[in-house]
């Protein structure tokens, strides 16, 4: 069996892929990085698309893509601000893997049991009012 934690030169495979998992790690990036692979997206469009991500964890996590160099974030000089977020060509590297999701997905993905709706208090919220 071939080893392919270590690689000629001393890098330790498994400690790289622990750190390409923490750049994309969290609850909503993958998710973030789909959409803008997709097109071009405001904050708002963001929050809109991605139902039960708070205002908080969508700046804190676009704000890590950012960091990281996978996502841009463009501030136009206008009133009212006008800021566009994009993902950029090092993110676009990994379309390959993306591709690979989304053919695994159409293959398993009715196999997978649905998880319960959101919890927390917005859907303890809703579900008080009556709302699904």
């Amino acid at each position: 069996m071939v080893n392919h934690t270590d690689h000629p030169g001393g890098a330790n495979m498994h400690e790289e892929m622990r750190r390409a998992f923490a750049l994309l790690s969290g609850k909503w990036k993958l998710e973030i990085m789909w959409l803008l692979s997709q097109r071009v997206h405001r904050f708002g469009e963001l929050r809109k698309a991605i139902p039960g991500i708070t205002q908080h964890m969508l700046t804190s996590q676009l704000r890590e893509l950012e960091a990281d160099g996978l996502i841009s974030r463009t501030v136009f000089a206008e009133v009212p601000p006008r800021v566009d977020y994009a993902i950029t060509e090092k993110a676009l590297g990994l379309g390959p893997t993306m591709e690979a999701l989304t053919l695994w997905w159409e293959k398993y993905g009715k196999s997978i049991v649905p998880k319960p709706g959101a919890r927390g208090r917005k859907a303890k919220a809703r579900s008080e009012n009556g709302a699904a």
